[in-house]
């Protein structure tokens, strides 16, 4: 059985399809986020990504300015800012802003991620930059500590949470911050023994800070459920396509749907890429992702649980959210009409 205090989380890159206006990716982010609040799920995450065909979300402040909007109680964040590529002072200006649209609802996950290639990096002006300084720059401005008053002030607290790899989960520990830890770190589909470690390592290393006494973990990874084995692996098909492509061709492409993906050309290696992706995600049935994500949350010791998931089928996406919800106990509930956003 699934913890019934561990919190529920989506996170959305606003992928896009193949022929489809790049606008409906971002419209569906949307929509989703509204659904996600009607099922119950603590928060709903949003990502950066620049120069990427395949996913329309290149600015999370001014797409969760959207969601504000469409939403009343559930948790909207950013899954995340990846900091090297702004200034500390506009990330907090940003932030303070959307909180005045959704006060007490704001979450700030922050990411050093490089530009995806190198036309990118040259095009964020990417350099080096201290990442545990940035973070402390950035949380003294939302915490009125720093020499500069940030306008608007905040309307509440917006936490911050480190998108943590190996390297990163020291500095969260150093600044007191919680995490959000996925990929290899998870060891689903391998050897979680290194995974196991640098989290232990974070919890002993871990200092309290006034937004988070204690060390927090969350784990994010794509979650699919459907209603057998097959279906739930059909819909997997699309984003781990799209990943072995990405990384055999340099380019990460659009959503296909599952029948374009069966009868594609594939090379061994795109096939082995193929596999290793749909081994890193847990996807089933009912029982299946409830077996297994139970004892990943077991293990990890988290929190939270971040849905990374995708798929072309909207609506097949839409029914395992819902499917995941109730795995962990939620029941569809109203929600308010949206305020319009213009």
């Amino acid at each position: 059985m699934i913890d019934p205090e561990v919190r529920l989380s989506l996170l959305d890159r606003s992928r896009t399809r193949v022929d489809e206006p790049e606008g409906v990716a971002l419209r569906g982010t949307v929509a989703r986020a509204g659904h996600a609040e009607r099922l119950g799920y603590d928060r709903f995450w949003v990502a950066e990504h620049h120069g990427v065909p395949g996913v329309a979300g290149a600015a999370p402040a001014v797409l969760l300015t959207a969601v504000a909007g469409a939403t009343r109680t559930i948790r909207i964040g950013s899954a995340g800012v990846m900091l090297p590529h702004h200034q500390p002072l506009v990330v907090a200006e940003q932030f303070s802003t959307l909180s005045a649209f959704a006060p007490d609802r704001v979450d700030l996950g922050l990411g050093r991620s490089p530009g995806f290639t190198a036309p990118v990096r040259r095009a964020l002006r990417q350099v080096d930059r201290d990442f545990a300084a940035d973070l402390a720059e950035l949380r003294a401005y939302l915490d009125g500590t720093a020499e500069i008053t940030v306008h608007p002030r905040p309307d509440g607290a917006v936490p911050m949470y480190v998108l943590a790899t190996g390297s990163g989960l020291p500095v969260a520990a150093e600044l007191g911050l919680p995490v959000v830890v996925g990929g290899p770190l998870l060891g689903v589909g391998g050897d979680p023994a290194p995974g196991l470690e640098a989290l232990a390592g974070y919890r002993c290393a871990f200092r309290p800070s006034r937004q988070q006494p204690d060390p927090w973990v969350a784990v994010s990874l794509d979650v699919l459920v459907a209603g057998t084995s097959s279906e739930a692996a059909d819909l997997l098909l699309p984003e781990a396509w799209a990943m072995a492509r990405s990384r055999t061709t340099g380019v990460f492409p659009p959503l296909e749907p599952v029948s374009a993906v069966r009868t594609a050309a594939r090379t061994p290696r795109q096939q082995q890429y193929l596999e290793q992706t749909a081994a890193a995600a847990i996807a089933g049935t009912p029982a299946e992702v409830e077996r297994r994500l139970a004892e990943l949350l077991d293990r990890t010791g988290a929190a939270e649980l971040v849905a990374s998931s995708s798929t072309f089928d909207r609506a097949a996406l839409a029914a395992s959210d819902a499917a995941l919800a109730a795995l962990f106990g939620r029941r569809p509930r109203d929600a308010a009409a949206p305020v319009p956003l213009g």
